[in-house]
């Protein structure tokens, strides 16, 4: 990986973060915990994400399969958080015995 494709990388990262702040703020206080608590139990597709980041490719930059790693632990505590928030919202909804 050189110099040039390190840049490119960044600046998608860039505009995914400005993106994914645009969007999370319009959603309307309401519909807020119930949508994100299911979409970051859904986004375990960023897990795969994080494992190819810090995969065995022996030509890659070490800071990369640091970030990858650290990507996989934030992207897991992301998902079980969001499993976690969605099941208590669950149990709201049920009777009282």
């Amino acid at each position: 990986m050189d110099i040039e494709n390190l840049i490119i990388l960044i600046y998608i990262l860039a505009l995914a973060t400005f993106v994914g702040f645009e969007l999370i703020t319009k959603v309307p206080p309401t519909l807020h915990t119930p949508l994100m608590s299911g979409a970051n139990a859904i986004s375990g597709v960023t897990i795969v994400g994080a494992i190819l980041a810090s995969g065995p490719d022996p030509y890659q930059f070490a800071i990369a399969k640091v970030l990858g790693m650290l990507a996989l632990l934030f992207a897991t505590i992301n998902v079980v958080g969001g499993y976690v928030v969605t099941d208590r919202m669950l149990q709201m909804f049920k009777k009282k015995k």
